[in-house]
C-alpha cells in the first residue's frame, strides 16, 4: 500500500516537472476554482441542512456530495434533493 502511495506521488511530480509555466499556472488556476467551488458547495449543503431541518429534510455532507455540488452545480444540487426526499 505504501509502495504504491508513493509510486502515484512520484508519477504525479514527473507529470508536474514536464509542465511549462503557462500550462502549470493555467493548472493551478483551474485547481483553485475547484476548491472554491467545493468550500461553496459545503456551505450550501450546510444552509440546505439547516433549512431542510425545519421540514424533515436532510442531506448528508460528506465528499461526494460536496464534489457533486460542486462540479454539477445546480442540476447536482436538484439530485441531492430527489435523493433526500425519495431515500
Amino acid at each position: 500500500m505504501k509502495v504504491a502511495i508513493i509510486l502515484a506521488l512520484g508519477v504525479v511530480l514527473l507529470f508536474i516537472l514536464r509542465l511549462t509555466k503557462p500550462q502549470l499556472q493555467i493548472a493551478a488556476e483551474k485547481l483553485s476554482i475547484l476548491w472554491f467551488r467545493l468550500a461553496f458547495a459545503f456551505l450550501v449543503l450546510f444552509i440546505l441542512n439547516i433549512a431542510g431541518g425545519f421540514v424533515g429534510l436532510y442531506v448528508p455532507i460528506n465528499i461526494g456530495s460536496g464534489f457533486l455540488l460542486a462540479v454539477l452545480g445546480i442540476p447536482g444540487l436538484a439530485s441531492l434533493l430527489v435523493l433526500a426526499v425519495f431515500l
